[in-house]
């Protein structure tokens, strides 16, 4: 049982917006039910945490609604010994979420504002494996690759070539790929030098600013 506040809430969430929706990892499955989504919204929204919605956490970002972070999660495929890179730390969330599963995360944030509120809500809850960076996140972070796995939580018109060179030889990526307004969910897998492709229906995220990503 978790020992944060609302733990019914959780676990109403995970039975009827991740698990109905065919998310079966169970180790992903007891992370959402473990971490407290509304410690990383703020006040009013931190009152529905736990709907099936993005929530606004400041600065024209938003925190995915969770099924999205349970799929991201579960089609990362990530492991007890993984190192995983995130692009798009945003409040946290995710990272806290994934910290359960990994054995080490950085995760970039380029706006500073949202990166102090990455690192106050992840060390406020005792995490210790999360490095948030502040910088340009599509240009990746080589000085902890290669990576095991590579998240990006924000809309990219293609995949960084520099992000598929820091994954591992049989890593994988996941990222929303495509327009602005609407995306494929991707997935990659580094095989034997080759990249074999995965799409996983549509979605929305806001987009990927930074170098090799959208301009601002």
């Amino acid at each position: 049982m978790s020992p944060y506040p609302r733990a019914e809430e959780r676990n109403r969430m995970v039975e009827r917006q991740i698990e109905a929706r065919g998310i079966h990892d169970i180790r992903v499955l007891a992370a959402m039910r473990e971490i407290p989504r509304h410690h990383f919204i703020p006040p009013p929204y931190d009152q529905s945490a736990y709907d099936d919605n993005p929530l606004p956490i400041g600065n024209g970002q938003t925190i995915s609604q969770p099924y999205i972070v349970a799929l991201m999660t579960e089609l990362l495929r990530p492991k007890r010994s993984d190192n995983v890179l995130e692009i798009g730390a945003g409040c946290g969330y995710q990272a806290a979420v994934l910290s359960r599963l990994v054995h080490r995360l950085t995760t970039i944030e380029r706006i500073p504002a949202i990166v102090i509120l990455a690192r106050n809500n992840l060390t406020s809850l005792g995490i210790q494996n999360v490095e948030v960076i502040e910088g340009d996140g599509t240009q990746g972070y080589p000085q902890n690759a290669p990576y095991d796995g590579i998240m990006v939580t924000a809309a990219t018109p293609e995949i960084p070539r520099v992000l598929v060179d820091q994954l591992a030889e049989g890593g994988r990526l996941v990222a929303p790929v495509g327009a602005r307004d609407i995306q494929e969910m991707m997935t990659l897998e580094k095989q034997g030098g080759r990249l074999i492709p995965e799409y996983h229906g549509g979605v929305r995220f806001v987009p990927l600013i930074g170098k090799h990503g959208w301009e601002n």
